[in-house]
């Protein structure tokens, strides 16, 4: 197959692609298709919400015209824009991707020490304290939650302590009120890595309006995409300047840079992306809302399969479906999940395994499993199943009657 035979905007998202060389002709790597595996079409836990393209490539007309491709360019600052009134955020910074929001967020907060955080979240969290040259500090989850437990947080508090870093996992709030009270009382800097939690509001309040700091990520699994990015979201506007020189490599003019940042800037490409999110947000939103629904009807009388509920008061995004498998259920949650994949559907065990037992974390004090009981239980039971806008309704079916099958497993 020829590379021009192949139209790469209708490949499906995890299609099976591999890259070849042909080096007589020596016209670099060459895209070749393989031929699809027998039997359905594979489901994958999500799938990257994308508009029209002609609506896209009119706007790249204009980065063609401007010919500013990044640097802080026209669209990255309207995107900044758009997103502080979507998101209710009192000023919002456009990052290159999530993981680098997170290193930024902690290199502008001026920690040292230790930072408090979740072992159950993804791994770019305990990374970026890390790679900050911090020593992360974990606390057990809520006992029916997924989220830092603040009377652990408290407990953990020591002279060396700066900052608690909380994820809102799966895009469910944290207790914000309680984690603010416990930072104010104690001055540390609060910071939510709000990775999951784009557009959520809780009691008609967005989460981003909680906190010192929040940072997204713009991956393009997220509800909210720009193929790659993220963000971060300031309390404190004045605050703002310190993360405009970090992620242009601590400059501030033409000849000052004071501070050691580096390159995090979005581009102009990404930013259009962005802005035409934005145009679909709501049809996006309504989508995962119904596929939410669906699961809950048709998973609601299935023994040992527990849906965690939505808290009241908060408007979800519905960017994850957490199940979680418990004893009741005749597989065990890693049985299901290679049950699910014989059946070529793709779950994921979001968040397995724990940061704290990674061999970078393991040797910690705060990593003993005995202190993680919550987190290391939900970390073994917890499957995540196939959630995006454009999953049909005969396609959900599949995955329920799948699960349904597999509870009569002998």
């Amino acid at each position: 197959m020829d590379e021009a035979d192949l139209d790469l905007t209708e490949l499906p998202f995890g299609s099976n692609l591999t890259f070849m060389e042909d080096r007589k002709f020596d016209r670099g790597p060459q895209i070749q298709l393989r031929e699809p595996a027998e039997g359905p079409e594979p489901l994958y836990v999500t799938r990257p919400f994308l508009p029209p393209l002609n609506e896209y490539t009119k706007i790249l007309q204009g980065i063609w015209n401007r010919g500013i491709l990044t640097n802080n360019g026209p669209l990255n600052y309207a995107l900044e824009e758009k997103l502080e009134q979507f998101l209710g955020a009192p000023s919002v910074a456009t990052i290159s991707n999530g993981s680098l929001a997170l290193e930024m967020v902690l290199e502008a907060a001026q920690l040292t020490g230790e930072v408090i955080t979740t072992p159950y979240s993804f791994v770019a969290t305990s990374h970026s304290i890390l790679r900050a040259g911090l020593t992360p500090v974990f606390v057990d989850i809520e006992d029916n939650g997924f989220n830092l437990n603040p009377a652990r947080v408290e407990e953990a508090i020591t002279d060396r302590t700066s900052a608690i870093l909380a994820v809102h996992c799966y895009g469910i709030p944290c207790d914000v009120d309680a984690l603010a009270n416990i930072a104010r009382r104690h001055k540390l800097t609060l910071i939510y890595d709000a990775a999951h939690a784009f557009g959520v509001r809780l009691e008609g309040r967005s989460l981003f309006s909680f906190g010192d700091y929040s940072t997204l990520s713009f991956h393009a699994t997220k509800v909210f995409h720009t193929f790659e990015g993220g963000a971060i979201t300031v309390s404190d506007p004045a605050k703002r300047d310190r993360i405009n020189s970090l992620r242009n490599f601590g400059i501030t003019s033409e000849t000052t840079i004071p501070y050691i940042g580096t390159n995090a800037k979005l581009s102009e490409p990404s930013a259009a992306m962005g802005l035409l999110q934005l145009d679909y947000i709501d049809f996006v939103l309504s989508e995962r809302a119904r596929v939410d629904r669906l699961y809950r009807e048709g998973l609601a009388d299935i023994k040992g399969i527990y849906v965690p509920p939505i808290p009241d008061g908060v408007i979800s995004n519905h960017s994850y479906f957490p199940i979680l498998v418990t004893s009741d259920f005749p597989l065990s949650r890693d049985g299901l999940y290679e049950h699910l994949k014989s059946e070529r559907i793709f779950t994921r065990r979001y968040f397995y395994p724990l940061l704290s037992s990674l061999p970078m974390y393991e040797s910690l004090p705060s990593a003993d499993p005995k202190r993680l009981h919550n987190a290391s239980r939900a970390s073994e039971q917890i499957l995540c199943l196939p959630i995006y806008p454009l999953l049909s309704d005969s396609e959900l079916q599949r995955v329920v009657c799948a699960i349904r099958r597999s509870s009569s497993h002998p």
